[in-house]
């Protein structure tokens, strides 16, 4: 039914002319209509071989010399499926429904294939997808099902594939109604109690948020609002990307931009002035006016860089997810109360595979400085805390909650000293304050503290006056 690759194909009209697939194929590009006869014929061994693999997946087959075990024939089908991705374009009639009907056949037997067969039929949808013949809104619910299987290479493909299309959608300019439906369908999947479809949900809103592709306010509401996901799994991963978002977001900056800042740091006496300007317009050869002509665009690029870089360290909380919060106050009244609530204690290694490398996407959360034994209370007692420093919101009940675990010998007090001084601004009530404040005063500066204690209760304590005056 099936006729191998490697078997040749006689080309219309030559009888005595055998061609492969691959040299077929460069032929049937440069000339569509001498090969329609070959195109019918392939274009029949693969639906003869899709229709195979379907009965046997209604027949729920599973006898040793099913097809399923003949790695020729799989390889055979995945071979052909190739094939016609590459000439969809050159025959749109005749190929019209093959896209449809290769996306529809790998999201229906996807688990049920040969990992071979199933990343050759992922590859050519990928290409039919590259080249506009797919839109990536109809395949975008496949490539996240196919990053729930258990297959490394082929979860790391359609992940890639992802995220590398939306990007390439919004280089040149931003297409909201189709950024808008996108968002839905993740929106979706992260809300599901299905925690394998949420986790790879929220690493792709993660890692477009972080390279600034989806940077708007209803992504980073949607990262956020998954703190309160049933997964425990799925919070962790969360609260990591919001208590680490300031150490990550500058990753992927142009090698051009770096490269000139480079320059900068070794010449940092390099000023453009009017006479640069002019000899590099006006003095010298051709040559050596297009080397100043260079020298001057690359310290241009370089100031403004660092221009750029010093308005974004003045406030780099802008790029937080945090930040763009709709309702905080809403958001950490909910947290808080989540947080009272917790009573187990889970340790963040515990959960090593929450975000890891297989995930390709946010490997710097996994290996940041968390301790080891830092409980998902304490990170939870720090987003609330960033937030609430961040919005200059009122918590009253807060204070109090602090105040029970300010203890000298309590496990990571610097930590929650940290996240004290965080949540106070001049908005919060001074009794509201007042007795936590004792609390550090007693604990940490009298004359039976140690020296190092009583440096980090007088650090504190400058602090929390600088943010709160009263």
């Amino acid at each position: 039914m099936v006729s191998g690759s490697a078997e040749p194909l006689s080309a219309s009209g030559r009888s005595s002319e055998k061609l492969s697939l691959p040299s077929l194929q460069s032929k049937m590009k440069t000339d569509p209509e001498g090969y329609e006869t070959e195109l019918h014929l392939i274009r029949n061994q693969f639906y003869s071989a899709l229709e195979l693999f379907q009965q046997q997946a209604a027949l729920n087959f599973s006898s040793i010399s099913g097809v399923g075990a003949d790695p020729t024939v799989a390889k055979d089908l995945s071979d052909r499926a190739m094939f016609l991705a590459h000439v969809t374009p050159f025959y749109p009639k005749q190929l019209a429904e093959f896209p449809s009907d290769l996306a529809a056949f790998l999201k229906s037997s996807a688990r049920t294939l040969p990992s071979g067969l199933r990343f050759h039929a992922t590859q050519a949808v990928i290409l039919l997808v590259n080249r506009k013949i797919i839109d990536i809104k109809d395949t975008l619910s496949l490539f996240m099902e196919l990053q729930t299987l258990d297959d490394r290479n082929l979860r790391k493909l359609a992940f890639s594939h992802v995220v590398h299309s939306i990007r390439r959608m919004n280089k040149n300019h931003k297409n909201e109604a189709k950024n808008r439906s996108l968002q839905n369908i993740l929106f979706g999947l992260l809300q599901q109690d299905d925690e394998a479809k949420a986790k790879r949900s929220l690493i792709t809103l993660c890692e477009l948020h972080r390279r600034k592709v989806w940077f708007d306010e209803r992504t980073a509401n949607a990262i956020c609002m998954a703190c309160f996901h049933s997964s425990s799994r799925i919070m962790i991963a969360v609260l990591s990307f919001l208590l680490d978002y300031e150490k990550i977001e500058n990753d992927d900056e142009d090698s051009d931009d770096l490269s000139s800042e480079d320059e900068m740091t070794q010449n940092p006496h390099v000023v453009i002035s009017k006479e640069t300007v002019y000899k590099a317009h006006h003095k010298g050869t051709a040559a050596s006016k297009k080397k100043k002509k260079a020298k001057l665009q690359r310290a241009i690029r370089s100031m403004k860089r660092q221009q750029r870089l010093s308005s974004e360290s003045s406030n780099c909380s802008y790029y937080s997810p945090l930040y763009h919060l709709k309702d905080a106050q809403g958001f950490v009244e909910k947290l808080f109360s989540r947080l009272q609530t917790c009573n187990e204690r889970f340790e963040v290694n515990a959960f090593p595979d929450v975000f890891n490398l297989e995930d390709f996407t946010l490997p710097r959360v996994a290996d940041s400085t968390f301790c080891s034994n830092d409980t998902v209370k304490m990170m939870m007692l720090k987003v609330i805390a960033r937030t609430v420093g961040l919005h200059r919101l009122i918590l009253l009940n807060f204070y109090p909650f602090l105040q029970r675990y300010v203890q000298p010998h309590q496990k990571d007090i610097t930590n929650l000293l940290a996240a004290a001084v965080q949540a106070c601004h001049d908005m919060v009530p001074p009794d509201a304050v007042e007795s936590l404040f004792k609390q550090i005063v007693n604990q940490f500066v009298h004359d039976r503290s140690r020296p190092e204690a009583i440096a980090v209760g007088l650090n504190v304590i400058r602090e929390i006056c600088l943010r709160m005056p009263l």
